[in-house]
């Protein structure tokens, strides 16, 4: 099945996803079950991959896709625009970065590309004043086509000295459903081919041609155990989620599941053998919820090896989230806790009642993406996301949990968006990010309403703590307030799901998407671009 063949059958029909248009001749009974999915159901698989191949970003991206490429950016007093442009400028969302744990001053970011319809990948070597790009399609081997991708992950690993990175493979018209992973042993500037991805998980037998089409792999995160002291120092973590899709488009069980390897060869990173094993089983009778329905994973390796994995119960249908938990493997991932650990305790948390994670007075929308950081001074872990227990005097407020003991105890959530007086910050708070440095201060980043009497247009802000969790403070390290209405996708607006930081002891890297050039657009989809506000210590 060739390129072209590719090409024509992607802007094929698939109804209305994430309210953004899609219109063609093929028939419903015609698509992949995970398109399906998406045309009935207004959650589970992410927001990303529904927008990757909706006709607008398909349209936009075959008639600017290959426009010139810009090298300037924006400079915005202290806030830098990371990735370049074509012109007219396309997206870019959702994003990653990670730094070089040998010099901090080489850190590398990953981002959704609606220029490529894979990833943005940008670097930098002088501690995040400049960035270079370069963009990463990856290539599914059992055609030989190149596939959507997005949904980026980046870790850096001290044993290899090498960036590695994830990103999701699937097509519009056909089921193939794979998660790659990527190499860099120059700091970014060039990466495996799509063809020699190392294959992190399939839905596609090769060894006898068949695929499963009820399997769609979702939201995938990477890590690695960079602690020398560790019995699996060097070992590469990649969580994702495993939709299991009946013909009708309903998914009947979403469990997070782990990939594991001890080694990928530089000369041929498809040579790569991953391990499997469930994190969260599979429950056929769980009818889209249950304690298999599960998203957002985040993988975290502690200092004796040891590796946590937080994860949301949220509905396989629905944006609906129930509770947040944590797992713990002591064997490198070969099997996990007979039960894992719920962290938020009857009382500590309140999802956002919107199956569609849609926010007041919004039109994107705002999952309830969580993040996981541990400190290797103290062992302290934080467990991050956005709380709406207060939905209505405060919006969705940023809020972490600790524990002292390795995850098998929480404290009560703390509020970390919250005004000078310490009060809740007023208006809607989302998309939260932390991590730790190795000296043991934290860092979080996220998109924030509270400039906006309307509780409308977002700033980002950053939070520091250098206590170990226990208090925060709050700045606006964003130089513009920005309307997501005229973002990407104007009839819905996508604003990506979540963002990314990166924390060493000399520099800090908050990076979000950011739509200040969308009052600019020439595309008629809008404009975000990554940006970040380089912190050095």
């Amino acid at each position: 099945m060739g390129r072209v063949l590719k090409v024509l059958t992607a802007v094929a029909a698939c109804g209305a996803m994430l309210g953004l248009s899609v219109t063609g001749a093929a028939s419903a009974s015609s698509d992949p079950r995970w398109i399906k999915h998406i045309k009935n159901y207004p959650g589970g698989i992410s927001a990303g991959a529904r927008a990757m191949i909706s006709d607008e970003a398909l349209a936009a991206r075959a008639k600017y896709g290959r426009a010139p490429l810009q090298h300037t950016r924006g400079q915005f007093g202290p806030n830098v625009q990371m990735n370049d442009d074509t012109y007219p400028p396309l997206p870019q969302n959702e994003t990653a970065v990670a730094y070089n744990v040998w010099d901090p001053s080489i850190a590398v970011a990953a981002a959704n590309d609606y220029v490529s319809g894979g990833v943005v990948i940008m670097r930098t070597s002088d501690s995040g004043n400049s960035w270079a790009s370069t963009r990463l399609t990856p290539q599914f081997r059992g055609n030989g086509d190149f596939c959507t991708g997005g949904d980026p992950a980046i870790a850096y690993s001290r044993r290899d000295k090498a960036f590695y990175l994830t990103q999701l493979c699937f097509f519009r018209s056909l089921p193939y459903s794979e998660v790659h992973l990527f190499v860099s042993l120059d700091n970014g500037a060039t990466w495996t081919p799509g063809r020699q991805r190392a294959l992190v998980a399939t839905n596609y037998d090769y060894s006898h041609g068949v695929v499963d089409p009820s399997i769609f792999n979702d939201k995938e995160y990477l890590t690695v155990d960079n602690y020398p002291n560790s019995p699996r120092y060097g070992r590469i973590y990649v969580t994702y989620t495993k939709f299991h899709v009946l013909d009708s488009g309903f998914s009947d069980y979403c469990p997070i599941q782990l990939a594991y390897t001890d080694s990928v060869p530089a000369f041929d990173p498809s040579l790569t053998v991953f391990q499997h094993t469930a994190v969260v089983p599979d429950d056929p009778g769980g009818n889209g919820r249950g304690h298999s329905a599960n998203q957002h994973s985040v993988p975290v390796v502690e200092k004796t090896g040891v590796l946590d994995i937080s994860y949301v119960t949220e509905e396989c249908n629905t944006g609906i989230d129930h509770n947040y938990f944590l797992q713990k493997s002591t064997n490198g991932g070969n099997s996990f806790l007979p039960k894992p650990v719920r962290v938020t305790k009857p009382g500590y948390f309140v999802d956002n009642p919107n199956k569609a994670d849609l926010l007041p007075n919004k039109k994107f929308r705002a999952p309830n993406t969580e993040s996981l950081a541990y400190s290797p001074v103290t062992g302290t872990l934080l467990f991050m996301y956005t709380n709406y227990n207060d939905m209505a005097a405060s919006g969705g407020n940023i809020v972490a949990q600790r524990s002292t003991d390795g995850g098998f105890t929480w404290s009560a959530p703390q509020l970390v968006s919250h005004t000078a007086g310490g009060d809740a910050a007023p208006n809607d708070q989302f998309f939260p990010w932390v991590a730790t440095s190795p000296n043991g201060n934290s860092y979080a980043v996220w998109l924030d309403c509270r400039e906006d009497p309307n509780n409308h247009d977002i700033v980002a802000f950053q939070a520091n703590s250098t206590d170990d969790g226990l208090t925060w403070n709050n700045i606006e390290v964003g130089t513009a307030i920005w309307d997501p209405d005229k973002a990407f996708f104007k009839s819905a607006s996508f604003i990506g799901d979540y963002s990314g930081i990166a924390a060493s002891n000399s520099v800090v890297y908050p990076v979000w998407t950011d739509g200040r050039d969308s009052a600019f657009d020439q595309t008629g989809i809008g404009e975000t671009d990554i940006f970040t506000n380089v912190e050095i210590q």
